[in-house]
């Protein structure tokens, strides 16, 4: 198939308003393969952990570091979608690391207001040179907690960030500030489609209390120039294996027989600590 690419347009969007939507980037066989290979997947589940919101919720998530022999890695290596994010960043990426979110219908939690680059620089990184992809596998609406962003907010530099709930919650009073000046934008998308945005826009997503699941997979990349001065939970610059496109149909087609089934590939709740450096708010009397 005939996918989007990062031509002068989608780069000059880009650059403009910190994100840009790529339509129907993977195929409905390839998204539906994905859905049903995720669903079904006892590694992902006994892997999840969740993440309290602040509001009563919780997100619950896997995170794996580096690609594995699945169809996974073969969508975070696959020569499309690295090639976007190479487009982007000017060069060489990496992966930083993979996550599902698992926003299950009526009991799926929100996002706080963040910036990706607000958990990475705890990690070392020095430049926010990161972009992530958050590919829609399941449709996403305002009904079912789809990803909202402030538009140009990649432009602010980073903001501070504190504990809200067990995520990491860009300064509200400042945020409060910006959304008077930029725009909000809800990012409905169709399963298949990719979100490609800055390490420094802002975004958010709420609560699903939808009766329609939202499950999403984010690779995240950094710029091979960028790699972290200390070693963290994330990796530092691993040299990238850019798989053709057609392997993620094969992998889908193999199932997991014969997967990575290296339980260090998993990303271990106690182990995601670029949260919990951060300082929970002042108690108000």
């Amino acid at each position: 198939m005939l996918r989007p690419t990062i031509d002068d347009a989608r780069l000059s969007a880009f650059e403009r308003d910190g994100y840009i939507v790529l339509k129907n980037f993977f195929s409905g066989d390839e998204i539906a393969a994905l859905a049903d290979c995720a669903t079904r997947d006892r590694r992902l589940d006994q892997n999840a952990f969740g993440r309290s919101d602040g509001e009563g919720g919780t997100i619950r998530l896997s995170v794996w570091n580096h690609p594995t022999d699945t169809i996974y890695g073969a969508i975070a290596r696959s020569e499309s979608l690295v090639g976007c994010a190479e487009a982007l960043l000017g060069g060489e990426v990496y992966h930083y690391h993979s996550k599902m979110i698992m926003k299950d219908a009526r009991v799926g939690g929100a996002w706080a207001w963040h910036q990706d680059y607000g958990y990475w620089y705890q990690n070392g990184v020095l430049f926010p040179e990161l972009v992530s992809a958050f590919i829609a596998v399941d449709p996403c609406t305002r009904e079912n907690g789809c990803v909202q962003v402030l538009r140009g907010s990649h432009r602010l530099g980073r903001v501070d960030h504190i504990l809200t709930g067990d995520q990491a919650g860009a300064d509200p009073d400042r945020v409060e500030e910006i959304m008077q000046r930029l725009e909000l934008v809800y990012v409905e998308m169709d399963p298949g489609d990719v979100l490609l945005f800055h390490a420094n826009t802002l975004h958010r997503s709420d609560q699903n209390r939808s009766e329609h699941p939202r499950w999403s997979m984010i690779c995240c990349y950094n710029a091979a120039r960028n790699d972290p001065y200390k070693d963290s939970h994330h990796p530092r610059y691993t040299p990238l294996v850019k798989a053709p496109d057609a392997l993620i149909m094969e992998k889908a087609a193999q199932g997991f027989d014969g997967g990575d089934d290296d339980a260090s590939a998993w990303l271990a709740a106690e182990q995601d600590s670029s949260a919990s450096v951060l300082a929970r708010p002042a108690a108000t009397a």
